[in-house]
């Protein structure tokens, strides 16, 4: 990745305390290139746990609000406040907090999907739209190297025209109910109020449906679902079936569930078009398979031979060692910095920048709310609009 010479960029976050698995992924993201430095956050939705949080992170306790509200206005005033802020809450809160920030001119890092309901989405573009501070969403496949070269490959023309592409996303921890025993993550995702109203679709379909967006450059134009709760007294989908058509005539198929035993986060993509196929996994992501027409399928690495310059802008260590999870999201962090700094200093950003935007973010919720009228619907072809 480039290396930023510039003072780091102060970071807030709302969310992501004591027993939150995600606000950690995002504060290990954000110092692997070490362009951030955490110095305050509204971590809880409860004050005490927040103060907490505070302590247990090394953040001062004057700048541990009790509300992402209180945060916003104290550090806006401040003249050593906060430049951006990582909003890792559940879904239900992410359009709040995110207007509260930007509408003070403060960057928004914010984690997917961008907000529970169309309504609110629709709503935080148009905020975005018209705001002087920057909003990033954190669909962090997209960071990911092979991923980059299989963008780059297909914007090159390699696979031809594209006619079918297959995406799925499965795991196996929702098999059972288990947001009746507790479980913090288990609890929200699984909750209307707080989620929304996909489950699997908004959690894990979402990030499928961005990923065969982002690596095609297609755009969806219709979708056919049959949703499913296979887990008896369950709100939310555990379970879709979705039939994509794209712009330009390609078909594709999106299969998302959390309740696939044997499954941890097998989230796989494949492409084919006129003149060739690539196929790439998640669980094994340093690799990705490329079938020319009428040729043997190759091996491609991520920093081997046939690496792309996509790949390797965003890899850090030689081959053979494996990149993953968190660089990928470091890759969207250190990304939002470019922009972030730039910004800061009235300079062009260096370096391509493809964090998915607030456009995206809305497609996401857009997605999951024709899949889920769709599958109501008897499951009939419902135009995409986002």
């Amino acid at each position: 990745m480039t290396q930023l010479r510039s003072e780091r960029i102060r970071l807030g976050m709302v969310g992501g305390g004591r027993d939150a698995f995600i606000g950690g992924v995002h504060r290990i993201a954000s110092r692997i290139d070490d362009h951030y430095e955490l110095v305050a956050g509204a971590f809880s939705s409860t004050a005490e746990r927040s103060r907490e949080s505070a302590a247990d992170l090394g953040v001062a306790s004057d700048r541990a609000y009790d509300t992402f509200e209180q945060m916003a206005e104290a550090e806006a005033a401040r003249e050593d406040g906060i430049e951006a802020v990582s909003i890792v809450t559940p879904n239900h809160v992410h359009r709040a907090a995110a207007e509260a920030f930007l509408s003070r001119g403060i960057h928004v890092i914010c984690d997917k999907p961008m907000t529970s309901t169309l309504d609110d989405a629709l709503a935080l573009k148009a905020v975005v739209d018209q705001a002087d501070a920057l909003f990033f969403l954190t669909h962090n496949y997209t960071g990911y190297p092979m991923i980059r070269q299989a963008r780059d490959m297909i914007a090159s023309g390699a696979l031809g025209t594209l006619r079918v592409v297959q995406v799925e996303y499965a795991q196996d921890w929702l098999s059972t109910r288990l947001e009746q025993t507790g479980q913090k993550q288990a609890g929200w995702r699984t909750d209307p109020a707080r989620s929304g109203a996909g489950g699997s679709t908004g959690d894990i379909g979402t990030h499928a449906f961005n990923l065969a967006g982002f690596v095609t450059g297609l755009s969806c134009t219709e979708v056919l679902a049959d949703i499913d709760a296979f887990v008896e007294g369950r709100e939310l989908d555990d379970n879709a079936h979705v039939l994509l058509r794209y712009a330009g005539g390609a078909k594709g198929a999106l299969w998302c569930s959390q309740v696939a035993v044997g499954n941890e986060n097998a989230l796989r993509l494949r492409v084919f078009g006129s003149e060739g196929g690539i196929e790439w996994a998640q669980e094994d992501p340093n690799y990705l398979w490329h079938t020319p027409l009428g040729e043997p399928k190759r091996l491609l690495t991520r920093s081997g031979a046939g690496a792309s310059d996509a790949a390797n802008a965003v890899s850090r260590i030689p081959g053979g060692h494996p990149e993953g999870y968190l660089e990928g999201f470091a890759n969207l962090y250190t990304e939002a910095a470019m922009a972030i700094i730039a910004r800061r200093d009235g300079s062009a950003a260096t370096g391509e920048q493809l964090v998915p935007s607030a456009a995206d973010g809305l497609a996401g919720v857009a997605f999951v709310d024709a899949v889920v009228r769709s599958s109501a619907a008897g499951g009939s072809w419902t135009v995409f609009t986002s």
